[in-house]
């Protein structure tokens, strides 16, 4: 079904870009981190280098590609149909789980800011109308989307931004050395539990990449939008927990469902802290609209080239793929029911690390597809032997984060993929088999 749906421009695309990873990974972070200490301020400086190595590859195979935007087809450029189904069979598990990850961090929003608390059942339920709500509200089409994000994102930015200026004036230096490294953990062992968290929080860099067929000029647009909203959330979020952790007691801090509520407390009075957890929900429901419309363009993209199932290329009159969304939002509820923990904070770190471990996969195909496609573009080869160190460097720093993970994230990865990868085989033999036939047929 053809369709006249207007794109989003640069500026949606950045702002969607930058909704993504702060919606996603900021408003619950100082909770998870605060198990760590404040020494996780050198993952955070390691993981912001690495997000920007990172962002840089995906600008340069935005650039390079002579494929249909997004991760899939980037991966083809060398790794073929197999390495365009994997990463975006990959990445799309991974948007399920973090779509789950955000939605389970605005139910804790929620809880806190009225006043009440969820046992793991009642957070499940929550989580799922949210999840639905979020996703039915993609059907009014790709600019609509990127104008809500643009107004919802400001539930984070001015908190966080407010945080990151004015909240100097609250910090103390003996609170933030307090909880330089409060369970006495090895420097090495400290780093590697808070790098998949920091990781976590720039998860989303990519999404300009996967949205590439809904914006304006995307050979020019998506390289802009991922530099530049990854170098401003890098800013963000290294001033706003940091300062947070001088504000807040780590013990507080560790025992919080809304941690961005709690600093505001300390720093004026239960009122302020209301207005900033209403202002942090509304945020996270607004990534969780920009996570949601990702996920369904994934899968679109993915059909259209005639890898995943044709009902979710199907597109209203707004080229919202509608079937394939109600699909998706079931398999999410099942997910949703099957990690439902007590813990809210146990129930996000087990999420995060899954999603990050999982999204990594693609990271590192599309990292080696682009030497390919430079040299497909005529690119001279020193300037490919340059980028061939930072291609290097990128897939150290994510065969890193997948180690600093842990086992059971890795198995779960592993189980994930490993069933997608059948799943394509399968497909592929049953597909020769009947060409086979047919071929004997006419015969």
């Amino acid at each position: 079904m053809k369709t006249t749906a207007k794109k989003m421009s640069v500026f949606q695309l950045t702002t969607m870009v930058a909704a993504n990873m702060l919606g996603a990974g900021i408003i619950m972070l100082p909770t998870n981190l605060a198990q760590v200490g404040t020494i996780s301020v050198l993952s955070w400086l390691v993981t912001a280098v690495g997000a920007l190595l990172l962002a840089y590859i995906f600008a340069q195979a935005g650039m390079f590609s002579q494929n249909k935007g997004g991760m899939g087809g980037y991966a083809e450029h060398r790794f073929g149909k197999t390495g365009h189904f994997m990463a975006s069979y990959a990445y799309s598990i991974s948007l399920i789980i973090a779509n789950i990850a955000i939605a389970v961090s605005a139910v804790g929003y929620g809880a806190a800011f009225f006043g009440v608390d969820l046992n793991a059942t009642q957070t499940s339920q929550v989580t799922i109308v949210l999840l639905w709500f979020a996703a039915i509200l993609n059907f009014r089409g790709n600019r609509f989307t990127g104008q809500l994000s643009n107004i919802t994102i400001w539930g984070s930015i001015v908190p966080v931004l407010a945080i990151g200026t004015i909240g100097w004036f609250w910090f103390n230096p003996s609170t933030y050395m307090a909880a330089w490294n409060p369970n006495d953990l090895p420097f090495f062992d400290a780093f590697k539990q808070s790098i998949a968290l920091t990781l976590w929080g720039f998860l989303g860099f990519e999404s300009a990449a996967a949205n590439a067929d809904a914006v304006e000029n995307p050979k020019k647009n998506v390289p802009i939008a991922t530099v530049a909203g990854t170098l401003a959330v890098a800013v963000i979020y290294i001033l706003s927990t940091n300062v947070m952790a001088g504000i807040v007691p780590n013990v507080d801090l560790l025992n919080s469902n809304a941690p961005f509520g709690l600093t505001f407390m300390y720093m004026f009075n239960d009122t302020v802290a209301n207005i900033v957890m209403a202002a942090m929900v509304i945020s996270c429901c607004g990534a969780l609209l920009c996570w949601q419309f990702t996920l369904s363009r994934v899968f679109k993209s993915a059909a259209e080239a005639g890898y995943f199932p044709k009902v979710f290329a199907r597109v209203n009159s707004k080229d919202a793929p509608v079937r394939g969304v109600l699909i998706l939002l079931a398999i999410e509820t099942v997910l949703t029911l099957f990690t439902a923990d007590d813990s809210l904070r146990q129930q996000f770190e087990t999420l995060v690390n899954l999603a990050v471990v999982t999204n990594v996969v693609p990271y590192v195909l599309c990292i080696l597809a682009v030497p390919t496609m430079m040299r497909q573009s005529g690119l001279a080869k020193s300037r490919i032997k340059n980028f061939n160190i930072v291609a290097a460097l990128g897939v150290i720093y994510c065969i890193y984060a997948i180690y600093a993970c842990g086992v059971e994230a890795m198995e779960g990865s592993a189980v994930a993929v490993s069933i997608g990868l059948i799943i394509y085989m399968v497909r592929k033999l049953v597909t020769a088999r009947r060409a086979h036939n047919l071929q004997q047929s006419m015969d």
